[in-house]
């Protein structure tokens, strides 16, 4: 059975709870099977180099699709020297239409919405909603497969620290 996690999160003021563990700086980024249109994405299908993982809720709110936009306009500078991902429970038809939309051609979306692997590995599952969703948060993890950075966001429509993302994202590539 899957570990619980209470009292870490809010959700408009509500505390929710999370599944999976809690995952900190130093350990290993667990495997997970997400889709990247219909084609399977596990840990290992991504490139040896720092890459962050950006989840958000959903890519149709506010917070979720400024947050893509801004990681994506941040990391243009970093070139093919990281790889950035989007994580969100939206099916990947939907996350397609929206990086069309937004003219996001530096970061790949990776939908959760088959059987929540990643959720669940990276302790990002919300429960308990009428509705799955995966709670907001950023991960780093360098060449090496370690976390070198992680963020919950303590309030799920707030931001994530961006600078603290990016930074530690560029450390990890050495820029």
């Amino acid at each position: 059975m899957a570990q619980v996690r209470s009292g870490e999160v809010t959700f408009k003021g509500n505390p929710i709870q999370l599944v999976g563990p809690r995952l900190a700086v130093g350990a290993t980024a667990p495997d997970f099977a997400c889709l990247k249109g219909l084609d399977k994405v596990t840990l290992a299908d991504t490139p040896a180099k720092a890459r962050i993982f950006s989840v958000v809720p959903s890519l149709d709110t506010g917070v979720c699709s400024a947050q893509t936009i801004k990681f994506s306009e941040e990391l243009k500078a970093l070139g093919d020297k990281v790889a950035s991902y989007t994580v969100s429970l939206d099916l990947p038809f939907a996350m397609g239409r929206f990086c069309t939309a937004e003219n996001i051609t530096n970061t790949t979306t990776l939908s959760d919405a088959h059987n929540h692997s990643f959720g669940k590995a990276f302790g990002v599952l919300i429960e308990g909603l009428p509705l799955p969703l995966l709670t907001r948060a950023v991960f780093v993890v360098g060449s090496d497969g370690k976390i070198v950075h992680a963020e919950y966001v303590s309030e799920v429509t707030n931001h994530p620290n961006y600078e603290a993302a990016i930074s530690a994202l560029k450390k990890a590539s050495g820029a």
